[in-house]
Formats: C-alpha cells, sequence, structure tokens
C-alpha cells in the first residue's frame, strides 16, 4: 500500500475573498480560496489549485506581465512570491500591515502595494482599448459603462451579495465577479449577456462527501441545505440539488451511480435522479424526525436512515419509496450506520455505547449487539465484509469480526488528533485533544489500511493489521482558522486576558458574550468569529488512488498521481533518453519500453509507445516481461482520459489483457484500483463517443431518406434507362453500407 498521497486539488470552494485576476491570454480566472488560489481555465473547462498555502487567508494577488509570478498577501500583511511554473515559493515578505492592492510594473521588476484598513466598498475595474467601465454595488448589481460619454450599456443583478472584486480579461469581452457572502464567482460576456462560468460553493460548512462507483463525480452537502455533484476531473459543479430545507448530514450514491441519496435534519431521505437532475423519491417518517446518518445496501434497494430524537432506524424501499421497518432497541442517538457490502446485513452505531447487527433475511431482528467502552461515532465494514471498524468517544478505533461478535484488535488514537490550541481556551492544546476523538473512518479498498478523521487538522492513515499509525496528513495550515495554534501567542495577551475575547466592534457598555461550551461553528451573532478546523467526512476513491475530506476549508483531495518529472526505477548509467530513442529507431519497441519506464518520464514513455507498430503489438505484448505489465497498463488508465489514440491504446489493453490475465487474476486484489481506473477512463471516452456516433448515424439515415425521395421524384418523372437504374441503386446500397458500418 502506498502512502505518498500528496495535495491534488481543492473542490467545494470556488472563492473566499480578495481580488480576482484574468490570465493575459484571458481564458483563466486566478482566484483566492481561503489561504489557496485556485486556476480556472475557462476554455478547457478545468479547475486547478496550487499546492502553495500562505498561513492566513488571501487579501490580494498579483501577477507578473509574463505570468511566471505571482504574490500572494494574507490578512497580517504576509507576502510570499510564488513560481507559476515550479508551483514553489521563491521568497517571503511581511509589510506588516493590511494590505488592499498589489500589482507589477509593467516590465516586471518591480510591485507595487496600497496599504491600509479594510472597508465595506464595492468593486469597480476599467478596460483601457474598449473604454468601458464596470462598477458593482453592495446589493449585488452592476453597471456597463462606456467612457468618456458614460453611455450606461447595461446593468444586471447577479446576486443578493455584495460584490467584493472586478476583473476584465485582455480581450475586453469577458467580466469576472467575486461575491464573498455566498462564495460565488461568476464569468460574465456582456456582449452577448450570457454566463460563462457560474460557480458557487457551499457557503456554510460542507458536512458530507461520497464517490460514485466509477470515481468521476463527488456529491457533497452542506449545512446550507444543498447537494452538489462535482467532476473530479475538471474540478467544477455541474448540478446542485436544493430540495432539503435544513442541514444535510450524508449522501451516498447507489450501485449504478445514477442516483444520490441525501438525509437531513428537515426529517427527509432524499432520491435524486442524475439522467433528468430532480428529486424523484423523498423518504419520511411517521412522526417527525431528524436523521443524522444514511445507508444503502449493495443492491440500491434498500435505504436506511438513523434518528437523532427516537433513537430508531428507518428501513425504506428504493422502488416503492414505502417504509418497510422501524428498528428500535438504541438507548441514545443513532450516531453512524453501514451495510455489508455483500450480505443484507445492516451495522448501527449509536451514543448508547453499541454497535447493532441487523439481519435482512432473519426479519431485521438483532444478530449480534457489539459492547463498546464508549460512546460509538462511526462505524464501517470492509471491502469483504469479514471485518469492522469502530470509533468512539474515547479516541479509540476497535475492530471486531461482525461474524463471530469478537474484537480483533484496537488503535489508540488520542495522541494521533494533535489538536490545536484555540484563542479562548485556557487550557493548552495537549490537554484539550484527550478529549478529541474521530468521527469519520473508511478502509481501502484492499482494506490493508483505513483512515481517520475528526476534531483535529490532521487525517490519520494506520496499518490494521500492525495496529501503527503509517502517516498523518494535515488539512491546513490557515491560521485564520481556529485551533491552529499549537502553543498560547503572548503577542494576543495582556494584563486584562485576551484580545480573543474583546469584540472590536463593541461600543462602551456593551457586554461581550463568550460562546457557549461546545459550540464549534462559531457563534452567528457576534461581530466576527473564527471557524474551527475540523474533518467531517472521509472517503477512498473506487480507484484507490485518491481519498476526499470535508473540512472547514472544503472538499480536498489528496492524489497518488502526482505531476512528477523524475521518478527513477532500475535506473542505470546507461540509460538514458537519447539510447531509449535509439533502441526505438532500431525498431527494438520492448527494450525501447523497459527503458523509458526505468526513466519514468511520461513524455518520453508516450513516445515509445505510439512508435510502436499497430501490427506489432501484440508481439510486444508477448515479449514484455510481468514486472511491466501492471506499469503499462497504469501508465494506459491515466493517459487514456486525455489521449486522442482511443483504439491504438485500447488496443494494447486488450491485448494485455488476453496475454497476462491469468497473471494478473493471481494479484487481483492489488490491481482492482488499476482496473477500476482503466474502467473511468474509458467509460468517459464512450459517453462523449456514443453522443458522435448517434449525431452521425441519424444523418446518414437522413442523407438516405433524402436520397429516396429524390430518387422516387426522378423516377415519376421521367423513365430511368438501365445504365442509370443501375448506378442509382449501387449508390443507395453504398450508402446502406456506411451507414451499417457507422
Amino acid at each position: 500500500m502506498k502512502f505518498a498521497y500528496k495535495f491534488s486539488n481543492l473542490l467545494g470552494t470556488v472563492y473566499r475573498h480578495g481580488n480576482l485576476n484574468f490570465s493575459h491570454d484571458g481564458n483563466s480566472v486566478i482566484s483566492p480560496v481561503g489561504n489557496r488560489i485556485s486556476i480556472f481555465d475557462l476554455k478547457n473547462n478545468k479547475s486547478e489549485t496550487l499546492p502553495v498555502a500562505t498561513t492566513k487567508n488571501i487579501t490580494c494577488v498579483g501577477l507578473s506581465p509574463d505570468e511566471n509570478l505571482a504574490i500572494l498577501i494574507d490578512e497580517d500583511g504576509a507576502a510570499v512570491l510564488v513560481s507559476l511554473i515550479t508551483r514553489a515559493v521563491l521568497h517571503h515578505f511581511n509589510f506588516h500591515k493590511p494590505v488592499q492592492c498589489v500589482r507589477f510594473s509593467p516590465d516586471g521588476r518591480y510591485f507595487f502595494n496600497k496599504e491600509g484598513d479594510f472597508n465595506n466598498l464595492t468593486a469597480a475595474a476599467f478596460h483601457k482599448k474598449t473604454h468601458i467601465l464596470v462598477t458593482g454595488f453592495a446589493s449585488g448589481v452592476f453597471h456597463l459603462h462606456e467612457l468618456p460619454e458614460f453611455n450606461l450599456i447595461h446593468s444586471l443583478s447577479i446576486s443578493d451579495q455584495r460584490i467584493a472584486s472586478i476583473s476584465i480579461n485582455s480581450m475586453g469581452d469577458w467580466i469576472a465577479f467575486g461575491c464573498a457572502g455566498l462564495g460565488q464567482l461568476l464569468v460574465w460576456e456582456w456582449q452577448s449577456e450570457s454566463y460563462v462560468l457560474k460557480q458557487q460553493g457551499h457557503f456554510n460548512n460542507m458536512v458530507a462527501l461520497a464517490y460514485s462507483p466509477d470515481g468521476q463525480y463527488i456529491a457533497t452537502g452542506g449545512d446550507d441545505g444543498k447537494v452538489k455533484v462535482w467532476n473530479t476531473n475538471s474540478g467544477f459543479c455541474f448540478v446542485t440539488f436544493t430540495d432539503h430545507t435544513s442541514s444535510v448530514t450524508a449522501v451516498t450514491f447507489n450501485s449504478t451511480g445514477f442516483v444520490i441519496v441525501s438525509a437531513s435534519l428537515d426529517g427527509t431521505v432524499r432520491a435524486f435522479d442524475l439522467h433528468r437532475y430532480r428529486n424523484f423519491r423523498t423518504f419520511t417518517s411517521p412522526r417527525p424526525t431528524q436523521f443524522s446518518c444514511l445507508a444503502i445496501d449493495a443492491s440500491g434497494e434498500i435505504v436506511s436512515a438513523g434518528s437523532q430524537g427516537s433513537f430508531e432506524v428507518y428501513i425504506w424501499s428504493m422502488q416503492t419509496g414505502r417504509l418497510l421497518e422501524v428498528l428500535a432497541g438504541h438507548e441514545g442517538p443513532i450516531s453512524n450506520l453501514s451495510f455489508n457490502p455483500v450480505q443484507a446485513i445492516l451495522a448501527s452505531a449509536s451514543w448508547d455505547k453499541t454497535v447493532k447487527i441487523w439481519d435482512m433475511y432473519d426479519s431485521w431482528k438483532t444478530k449480534e449487539t457489539l459492547m463498546l467502552t464508549s460512546d460509538a461515532l462511526a462505524v464501517t465494514y470492509r471491502a469483504d465484509g469479514k471485518e469492522l471498524a469502530v470509533a468512539t468517544l474515547d479516541g479509540e478505533i476497535s475492530f471486531w469480526d461482525p461474524q463471530n461478535a469478537v474484537q480483533t484488535g484496537t488503535i489508540v488514537g488520542r495522541h494521533d488528533l494533535q489538536m490545536g490550541r484555540k484563542e479562548v481556551d485556557k487550557i493548552t492544546a495537549k490537554q484539550a485533544a484527550k478529549g478529541k476523538s474521530f468521527t469519520s473512518l473508511c478502509y481501502s479498498a484492499d482494506g490493508q489500511s483505513i483512515l481517520a478523521g475528526g476534531q483535529s487538522k490532521f487525517v490519520c492513515i494506520y496499518n490494521v493489521r500492525e495496529q501503527i499509525l503509517m502517516k498523518k496528513f494535515e488539512v491546513s495550515c490557515n491560521h485564520s482558522l481556529d485551533a491552529m495554534e499549537e502553543y498560547l501567542d503572548r503577542r494576543k495577551m495582556t494584563e486584562f486576558g485576551s484580545l480573543a475575547l474583546i469584540d472590536e466592534g463593541a461600543g462602551d457598555g456593551d457586554a461581550v458574550t463568550l460562546t457557549l461550551p461546545g459550540v464549534r461553528k462559531g457563534d452567528m451573532s457576534s461581530r466576527h468569529f473564527k471557524p474551527e478546523i475540523r474533518v467531517t467526512c472521509l472517503r477512498f476513491s473506487p480507484t484507490g488512488r485518491s481519498w476526499a475530506a470535508t473540512s472547514t476549508e472544503g472538499l480536498l483531495i489528496h492524489s497518488l498521481d502526482s505531476r512528477l518529472v523524475f521518478d527513477p526505477f532500475n535506473l542505470d548509467l546507461d540509460v538514458t533518453p537519447s539510447s531509449v530513442r535509439r533502441q526505438m529507431r532500431q525498431r527494438e519497441h520492448t527494450d525501447a519500453i523497459v527503458q523509458a519506464f526505468r526513466l519514468n518520464e511520461k513524455t518520453l514513455i508516450q513516445e515509445v509507445l505510439e512508435n510502436v507498430p499497430y501490427g506489432e503489438i501484440e508481439v510486444v505484448c508477448t515479449l514484455l516481461p510481468d514486472l511491466y505489465v501492471e506499469k503499462l497498463l497504469n501508465f494506459i488508465a491515466t493517459t487514456l482520459e486525455s489521449s486522442r489514440h482511443l483504439q491504438f491504446y485500447l488496443t494494447w489493453t486488450l491485448r494485455l489483457l488476453k496475454l497476462h490475465g491469468q497473471k494478473l487474476k493471481a494479484r487481483s486484489s492489488t490491481i482492482l484500483p488499476m482496473i477500476q481506473s482503466l474502467q473511468k477512463s474509458i467509460q468517459w471516452h464512450l459517453e462523449d463517443i456514443s453522443k458522435l456516433c448517434d449525431w452521425n448515424r441519424y444523418n446518414i439515415r437522413y442523407a438516405l431518406a433524402i436520397s429516396k425521395q429524390r430518387g422516387m421524384k426522378r423516377s415519376a418523372e421521367k423513365p430511368v434507362s438501365e445504365d442509370e437504374e443501375s448506378d442509382e441503386t449501387a449508390s443507395e446500397q453504398s450508402t446502406e453500407e456506411i451507414g451499417m458500418h457507422i
């Protein structure tokens, strides 16, 4: 099992606050998202979040004229100079004051900044070539004027929140707007009066996530009551469901991947169709209750949800929407549910320090009751259904044999949480961590490892068999969030106490109210507050190549598919790109492929593969050593997503699987993520090509119908000679053959 997961992308957040920038070609928008920046490619419909992060939220961004450098400045005036080519930090500098604006000089050798306190001004931008002035207002309305006559071109309301930033691209036809209140990012084409990009994240906390079975989509639910579906390739949200009227607590896909089911505190469980984008089924309970968790069986026919108030588990039929059963027996709120992946058995975790296992084939009777040492917060089955993991309030993860109700192991993870210190805490971070616990668990695809996250800025990955910590991933280093400081900041301490207890907006005689104990989402009645960093949900991708976490920062994705240029494997001194190309010219294709994989340069491997003649693919696959078969399949799975040589790479895949299928089958458990990744790439191409083929088939049918009508018309007008009739018949037959071929 590899643990070299690296930060890959940030979804669910498209804009926080700060200024927007267009690239000089006008095709991309650079947007600050918390303490990171995201680049939205509007031409290729993709997004990318840079792996560079500041210590606090970014307030202004400046791009160099050649777009090789960017300067990022946070709330405290700390600046970092970043290379947009290598994605690395080149220099740190601190202005020691808040900065409102930063710009590079035209030659790129200097930059200028404007310091001062922030206010509630609206935004404006001017395009010199087209003489267009864009002004934004606190009401969400913007105006376009043409100067110098100041003629109003048009006015439009794009939001009910204040427009915080405006930017115009180099051509002057696209205008980007950022609304910090709802986290909106919009790109407007003013000439055609249409949206180029319209994205909005969860403007409140993100709570739950789920991967689709093929790994192409991620569904998220938040405290704003919305369910959003994101494309993992592009990073964009393509549909938002707003049917819930309260916080969404859980989301999941069915086995086909075309249905999303969500549970909410509004007392409903809803099913959404990804074909027609509608809520086609709503599940309710006989008496109103708040649903805190959700699970669907492997067939997708049984839907279950746990209640916070009545301590019961409700079972519905997906087909009919009828309530089938109400499972009673728990003496506390239901915290989590998990179906056995291979059997119709449901595990329910509760605050009553038990996990109950229910058997559907035995009339939903309690099969086993697992007694725990503390309140159960999360439960999950291993992929083969032979092991159960439970996270409890005391910070432990226990492993059970569900068939025999025997505990097989325990991980004490309280010390691995490493909680930071809040601004108003009167105890150390080490002492505060003793009261924290894991709230989300997820097994890896092979079942050898388990991800755990909760009330901490870290996500831990453990080896199940050895029961040891393998690696910790830091969710965020953003000190604009609460519970990030490890030690007490004495600069904020006065003789009257911490400066965090002082409400800056309060006048003389106004009482400063303190947050109630246990409040983690912030006191919305206060003038300002810091949200607490935490992880609410964790999921592994079905391919095993990445995992995702919903956190205070947004939807974080860590992946093994990093853009490494050089990663040597069995490297010798005589293995060089020139020697690889020499073997390629000598038609020694197998040796060239092996040496290219030793260098592990993607462009070189692709060059060698695509120079293999189509007729020699089977011979090369036969001679390829077993060690490189899996590597080649992995490479094809990643390259197939963006390559145009679809039939070429599918031929490679078919020959490799046919010739080495028996040997690969013996390692099926380890290569399953690779096969799923390959299936994901093929499915993505299938959706695009099937549409094109359908369009071509319909056009050919139309051409056939037109030709027949013209032939009938000519035959009715004049007699046709034998030579003309034979030519016309041959033409119609050739057209029909083309249609049948396509």
